[in-house]
């Protein structure tokens, strides 16, 4: 970008921005967003940014803290404020800020609703818009969307909660006959590799299927896929661009909460090791796989590499993406030569593009 937002025409920084930098919040991704925006914030010039920390506990309070690198107790402790933290007639903390930037991982911060509260308040932030933050959010809908657009995703089944509990010997003897294992089961909206199962043996279905349904309404049945585990960065609005990829080794079956967050034994190649052609094809369906869902901001688009074939395979998009020290998106755009500040300040001014190119308040004529 041509970093005219933040700076003038000396190309000097014409004031100190305010920032409000959202995490917490009520999904089963709370932890996972602290240590996201504990990295922001370190990563974040503070000689260039004011910036507020606003911490959402997993009821859905509210309040302004010092910083998100305080121990768990001193977040939690305080008056918190409902709905809108930076509404004039709230009687708890209020802030201003010239941009938000929320990372809040999973249901109720990546899936649209926090952006709607954005979009009702007439603010900027950063990331993907409303229909955009949905529509990645949700598995089932977003393979859709892949799909409508010609790019290759593996075989998979939607199963609806109601139907599961109305009746479930027929669904477990559809998944039984239209998947060889090992398979996976996963809730459609939810993240960080939460609630997910791999099915090795067919008597883990139901199991798998109720694990699953602790998290969400609608699941995911997706064929496994033997191969080699790739991620690509995208970064951009309306002419996103895509990193280098990378590839995820994990040290258990696959790449799980535990192996992510907890026991910190997955080995990451960075770039990934890939044939010249094999990797500019990756970046490219990375791109259509944002254009496909109208991302805007930020974007990490994952893949399997099957084994033998060499075939891709898009797996999914997350328009939130982990920022924590071992997360993939800042590494990956590292790699390709956008340090951890630098992909931070574009992604600010990326947010303050969208919202000044914004069509909303045009008076009908």
């Amino acid at each position: 970008m041509g970093r005219g937002l933040l700076y003038n025409g000396a190309g000097k920084m014409a004031k100190k921005l305010r920032v409000a930098l959202l995490f917490g919040g009520r999904s089963a991704e709370h932890d996972v967003s602290i240590t996201s925006a504990a990295a922001i914030y370190t990563h974040l010039d503070k000689s260039r940014f004011d910036i507020t920390c606003v911490y959402a506990n997993r009821q859905g309070g509210w309040r302004t803290v010092e910083t998100p690198q305080a121990p768990a107790e001193v977040l939690r402790q305080g008056e918190f404020t409902s709905f809108l933290p930076w509404a004039p007639q709230n009687r708890g903390d209020r802030f201003e800020a010239d941009i938000f930037f929320p990372v809040l991982h999973g249901p109720f911060g990546e899936d649209g609703t926090i952006q709607g509260l954005f979009e009702m308040a007439g603010v900027a932030y950063v990331g993907a818009p409303v229909l955009a933050s949905a529509a990645g959010m949700d598995k089932a809908v977003a393979k859709t969307l892949f799909q409508s657009r010609g790019l290759p995703v593996g075989h998979f089944d939607v199963v609806l909660e109601q139907d599961w509990r109305a009746d479930p010997e027929t669904l477990l003897r559809t998944v039984r006959e239209a998947y060889a294992p090992p398979f996976f089961i996963k809730p459609a909206n939810l993240g960080s590799s939460v609630g997910i199962s791999r099915v090795r043996i067919p008597a883990e279905i139901e199991d798998a299927f109720e694990t699953a349904f602790r998290y969400d309404r609608k699941i995911l049945v997706e064929e496994g896929i033997s191969g080699r585990e790739i991620e690509c960065s995208v970064l951009g609005n309306d002419k996103p661009r895509a990193s280098l990829p990378g590839e995820v080794i994990p040290s258990r079956e696959f790449y799980d909460y535990r192996d992510k967050y907890l026991e910190g034994k997955t080995r990451f190649r960075i770039p990934a090791e890939l044939p010249v052609p094999l990797t500019d094809e990756i970046r490219r369906l990375a791109v259509e796989a944002f254009k496909a869902v109208d991302g805007c901001g930020m974007a990490r688009v994952d893949f399997f590499v099957q084994e033998g074939t060499e075939r891709i395979i898009l797996n999914e998009i997350n328009t939130i993406p982990g920022f924590t020290d071992i997360s993939m998106y800042p590494k990956l755009w590292e790699a390709s030569g956008l340090g951890f500040a630098a992909l931070l300040e574009e992604l600010i001014e990326l947010g303050l593009e969208r919202y000044a190119n914004r069509k909303r308040d045009v008076e009908w004529t």
